[in-house]
């Protein structure tokens, strides 16, 4: 199969920059900076390197979010009644629909190990006003592929080397490698040819069709081709994410949390907020008790 892939090429490379976000967090965005406002259907790709105080109460409209715990702890609690803890290696698929206001706290793990996580933002195909829903996923029933002694590869969605992830977590066909690759490892990961699809290294450096991409580096893909070549040349293990979307035929508008079709879907969602109408009814006298200890009457 390897042998008939044809290799995307490199559309642009950079470093993922740091910036705030939430309460005193830190992140490097990768997707959703000047650099790169959009890159449907992903809206926004943070690695959080600091936790700060977490991400209090706060809402989503219009969107999905995937949040990959690689260590630590993340507790979560909504409006819905849902709440919470993601675990290392633990996954959480959420649809905000046309709306959720939720909290987010990054907390320490069994090993004393601070929270490091991704968190992507996709964008919602003609399904902003379905109601909010949850998929979580433990770390051990991620399905882990390993075709040789220096390839491992968590398939978070999609598939890898014969190893098919847990289906139907998001409407938004996506999919997500996480990989491992040891020194003088090579990995040939195929792609549908509708997606768009970027990667992002963890740790180490690899090299991409020739190219050296080091830690903390985001790499845009072309649109055309099968496959992304990777190859790990270096003296020490690399970790990277391979992450990919279908590409969707319609118009981005996003302030903040929000995203829309339109301008006036943007204004809408933050009237609907302020006033707790249409899917913000249960903002009426709702706190989360991960915040403030106490729910409100």
């Amino acid at each position: 199969m390897a042998s008939k892939m044809v290799p995307r090429n490199i559309a642009s490379k950079f470093l993922a920059g740091v910036q705030p976000e939430g309460a005193g967090a830190s992140v490097r965005r990768a997707i959703g900076t000047l650099k790169v406002r959009n890159f449907t259907p992903f809206l926004m790709m943070d690695h959080l390197i600091s936790t700060g105080d977490g991400f209090p109460d706060h809402p989503h409209r219009g969107q999905e979010t995937i949040t990959y715990v690689l260590q630590g702890n993340v507790d979560h609690e909504d409006f819905t009644g849902s709440k919470g803890t993601i675990g290392p290696g633990g996954l959480q698929f959420m649809t905000a629909g046309r709306g959720i206001v939720h909290a987010e706290m990054p907390k320490k793990d069994a090993l004393g190990r601070d929270p490091e996580i991704i968190q992507l933002w996709v964008d919602l195909p003609k399904l902003k006003q379905t109601e909010p829903r949850y998929r979580d996923l433990d770390g051990s029933e991620i399905p882990i592929a390993r075709p040789n002694e220096q390839i491992e590869s968590k398939v978070i969605a999609g598939e890898s080397y014969g190893v098919r992830s847990v289906q139907d977590l998001a409407y938004t066909p996506v999919v997500f490698y996480d990989y491992r690759v040891q020194p003088g490892g090579g990995i040939v990961q195929p792609i549908p040819e509708d997606f768009n699809v970027f990667l992002y290294v963890l740790n180490g450096s690899i090299q991409v069709n020739g190219e050296t991409v080091d830690r903390h580096h985001c790499v845009l893909f072309e649109k055309e081709g099968t496959s992304i070549n990777a190859t790990v040349e270096a003296s020490a293990e690399a970790r990277f994410i391979i992450v990919g979307g279908k590409r969707l035929d319609q118009p981005i508008f996003q302030h903040g949390p929000f995203v829309d079709t339109s301008g006036w879907g943007i204004l809408k969602a933050f009237w609907d907020f302020e006033r707790a109408k249409n899917g913000f009814e249960r903002c009426n006298g709702w706190a989360s008790k991960l915040v403030t200890g106490t729910q409100k009457k």
